[in-house]
């Protein structure tokens, strides 16, 4: 009797560690049937080196917060009314909340104010109009103002602050965007009054090609880049020696960048933090979902400016890891 009471008491022990392994199966199923929040991620280009790092904090901050991400496949450069829609669509197809890097544009502060209202937006680039106007929607990017700023400075230091006489030439990706504008400006103002004069402005997406695209401006002793994909293409033109010569300072955050730094392409390089513009932004994203834009909070960015002597250090080796995810 006393084994069989044993026998039973087994028995239904067993069973019920069945039942709670079976419930427990079950409730992880369901659970991961759920769909997780998803946020949508609009960029220009967005599988350039120029984003590897953005795209990998994106990543990390996405299995941090349990949501998925997508970036939206863009062309190179996207307009206004294109950006307008790709966010509608998003919000049509039910994702949660946009990452978005605005166009440039006069319309941009109010269509992207107005999108705002559908879907929670996040912008990584200031979409601020030429009159100052600034938008309600959270921004996550560097102080570009201060980026021009210290790229000065470190010009000003490699001639212990003697630039009198020296002729300079700009480059930008794109002429008419905030970003470029302020960078310029913080440029200009640390260089006002010292001698230095600026010979030429190019812009990349300006041209109809690219070809010769330096080559044919006037020589100069500084070539100053104010982004990724114009430091890119100072550093092409270096090499193939279309520059005459020209020592280039720039902005940049891409491998290419680097790589240009480490051959003396480049002599010095201004990097801002990518990795943590894609993971801030997102983190801020997937904690408010739901609430929508104006409870999010932007960040203004760190930098990093990188010498070729000090390329490894440990956190320079780190910021370089990002680059290449």
């Amino acid at each position: 009797m006393m084994l069989n009471s044993k026998g039973l008491f087994i028995i239904i022990e067993f069973a019920l560690a069945s039942m709670i392994i079976v419930l427990a199966f079950i409730m992880v199923r369901e659970q991961s049937g759920k769909d997780r929040p998803r946020i949508s991620v609009i960029i220009p280009d967005p599988d350039a080196s120029r984003w590897s790092a953005f795209r990998y904090g994106l990543k990390m901050a996405a299995e941090d917060q349990g949501v998925e991400v997508f970036v939206v496949s863009t062309g190179d450069i996207l307009t206004l009314e294109e950006e307008i829609n790709m966010i509608r669509n998003e919000a049509d197809n039910g994702v949660d909340a946009v990452i978005l890097q605005p166009v440039p544009g006069e319309d941009a502060v109010r269509k992207l104010k107005e999108a705002s209202k559908k879907i929670p937006i996040m912008l990584v680039g200031d979409p601020a109009s030429e009159d100052g106007e600034k938008s309600q929607i959270p921004v996550t990017c560097p102080d570009d103002y201060h980026m021009g700023k210290a790229l000065a400075e470190e010009v000003l230091r490699d001639f212990n602050g003697n630039v009198k006489g020296k002729v300079l030439g700009i480059i930008v990706q794109n002429e008419d965007s905030v970003e470029a504008v302020r960078r310029k400006k913080g440029f200009e103002d640390v260089l006002n009054g010292k001698g230095a004069r600026i010979s030429w402005n190019v812009c990349v997406s300006c041209e109809e090609t690219n070809h010769n695209l330096l080559e044919n401006q006037s020589k100069t002793d500084l070539v100053i880049a104010l982004d990724d994909v114009s430091l890119t293409k100072a550093g092409e033109c270096v090499m193939a020696k279309e520059l005459h010569g020209a020592l280039v300072y720039g902005i940049g955050n891409s491998t290419e960048a680097v790589y240009y730094l480490d051959t003396g392409m480049v002599k010095c390089l201004l990097v801002p933090d990518e990795f943590d513009r894609g993971y801030q932004s997102l983190t801020e994203s997937a904690k408010n979902l739901g609430l929508y834009s104006h409870n999010m909070k932007g960040k203004i960015l760190s930098f990093t400016v990188l010498r070729r002597k000090e390329l490894f250090t440990k956190k320079n080796q780190e910021i370089i890891l990002t680059m290449s995810q």
